[in-house]
């Protein structure tokens, strides 16, 4: 053999590839997707238990918003807020306070028209208070006339509770009146 001699090998470089810079990352990526997987079973389950956001996608009831003078101002100076129905987003909705009076004037309705896609989602104009469909020409006002409402109620803690489900259920059979005054003497 010959040294120096062309004997056919290609010299190879060595390889970056250090095992413990391999295992830092792969150790890196563990750890990512643990922290991932407890967001999802502890964390957010969490928000529904203390109260701040409940849905309950068996029955379609959304509450947790607390109905006070802090939202209806933040909702008269910044518009009505937009919720996302992230589950099936079928039910994006609006919620909206009208009027002076804390215990009344809130309104939950469809973001948009029965016939639109989620790409017309409305949006609001505060210089002339109401919605505009990007879609097309229509203009909605701001109590969502035209669009689909949902019952909104004030729970004895001051939350709102909405119904998104009302349509579905069976119509109430029976009803409460409430009698006020003194009944007539004879």
């Amino acid at each position: 053999m010959v040294v120096g001699a062309d004997t056919g090998r290609v010299p190879v470089a060595p390889s970056s590839r250090n095992p413990r810079t391999m295992a830092i990352a792969i150790g890196g990526l563990v750890v990512g997707l643990v922290l991932a997987i407890t967001l999802f079973v502890v964390a957010i389950p969490k928000l529904e238990e203390s109260g701040q956001i409940e849905v309950n996608p068996e029955n379609g009831v959304f509450r947790g918003i607390q109905a006070d003078e802090d939202l209806a101002e933040e909702i008269a100076e910044r518009g009505p807020i937009l919720y996302s129905d992230v589950a099936s987003g079928d039910r994006d909705v609006f919620l909206q306070h009208v009027g002076d009076d804390i215990d009344a004037g809130w309104l939950v309705f469809a973001a948009r028209p029965v016939d639109a896609g989620r790409d017309c989602t409305l949006v609001w104009d505060p210089d002339e208070g109401r919605f505009d469909d990007p879609c097309s020409d229509r203009t909605f006002p701001a109590d969502g006339e035209g669009l689909r409402q949902y019952p909104v109620e004030i729970d004895e803690d001051g939350v709102l509770v909405v119904d998104l489900n009302y349509e579905e259920r069976p119509a109430e059979t029976t009803s409460t009146i409430r009698i006020t005054g003194t009944p007539p003497t004879t």
